[in-house]
């Protein structure tokens, strides 16, 4: 009992720690970069308002959401706190200017995080469409994957083509230099990660693992998190140059060997830094390898934040 609780205790004093080295480094390099002043008009509707002309894939910095359709999961007040890591459903988090979603599906079609399971698919599906036909130039990656421990829907890449194949933006490389309005009317790049059904090849109108990579550590440590972000971020070509997009997580995780598992309070250890990352990408020159930046919980100020960047990358500021 005395080794547990001391134990325990020693985390408490690490991830205190931890947010102060985060609270510190705020307040001594601030949160200002090319753009970090840009406030889109319409949030909806900002890839129009940058310009589809101007604007390229590979100068995207995409706004992304972790777990997107957890919305619902489980069972309110008791077994949600634990998987939640989206208050708004998926045509709300579109609205607010999210352009990269994380679904994760099951063998019978439904959402699910671990063992929860919520909504299905075709929840899902209905919300990108109708966000779709709201709009007319904005620009989604959809990436769906079989969740770990559950076998692929049957006959999944089919049912996903039936539903969403007008919007379908077929696997090409060539596409990453491309600008959105050479892309138009396909507004989808859609990302099929199955568990052991075979993977999409060239010119399939989806995606494979190859073109959507991270490199996810699994901590509820937010400095820890921050400086892994910044360390492999660094690693990778500039995203002008590769011919895959790579993603960045600005989010922690709830441990089993810690007394607070909900995902709310352990993830707003670094939830609001992610301007601070940012930052912290120009100040380590990194900055221009920065594509894909998702996060729990997504609002406005972290949309304007990845916006703002774009937005100083098409213009030439940086």
């Amino acid at each position: 009992m005395g080794s547990l609780f001391s134990k325990q205790f020693e985390r408490r004093k690490n991830i205190k720690a931890e947010k102060k080295t985060l609270c510190d480094l705020n307040e001594n390099c601030g949160e200002s970069y090319p753009g970090s002043d840009y406030r889109p008009a319409d949030r909806k509707n900002w890839m129009a308002g940058l310009g589809v002309d101007k604007v390229y894939i590979n100068k995207i910095v995409w706004p992304g959401t972790h777990d997107s359709a957890t919305n619902k999961i489980g069972i309110p007040f008791i077994t949600r706190p634990f998987a939640q890591c989206q208050s708004l459903s998926v045509y709300q988090q579109l609205v607010k200017g999210t352009r990269v979603l994380d679904i994760r599906v099951n063998e019978n079609r439904r959402v699910c995080h671990g063992v929860l399971t919520t909504y299905g698919i075709d929840v899902v599906i209905g919300d990108i469409k109708k966000f779709l036909s709201e709009t007319q130039s904005e620009v989604i990656i959809l990436e769906i994957r079989t969740e770990f421990g559950h076998q692929d829907p049957p006959e999944f890449e089919k049912y996903l083509e039936e539903q969403l194949g007008e919007y379908l933006i077929h696997q090409d490389e060539h596409v990453f230099g491309k600008t959105i309005a050479e892309l138009l009317p396909k507004r989808i790049i859609c990302v099929w990660k199955p568990s052991k059904s075979p993977r999409p090849q060239s010119g399939s109108p989806f995606w494979n693992a190859g073109h959507l990579k991270d490199n996810w550590i699994d901590t509820d440590l937010p400095s820890t998190k921050f400086d892994s972000n910044l360390k492999h971020l660094s690693e990778q070509p500039p995203a002008s140059s590769r011919k895959f997009f790579y993603r960045v997580e600005n989010t922690v995780t709830p441990q089993p060997d810690n007394p607070i598992v909900c995902v709310k309070p352990v993830t707003n250890r670094i939830h609001g830094y992610a301007r601070l990352f940012i930052t912290q990408c120009f100040t380590k020159g990194c900055a221009d390898r920065l594509q894909i930046f998702s996060t729990d919980f997504i609002d406005e100020d972290f949309v304007d934040a990845c916006v703002g960047l774009t937005q100083a990358r098409v213009e030439g500021a940086c």
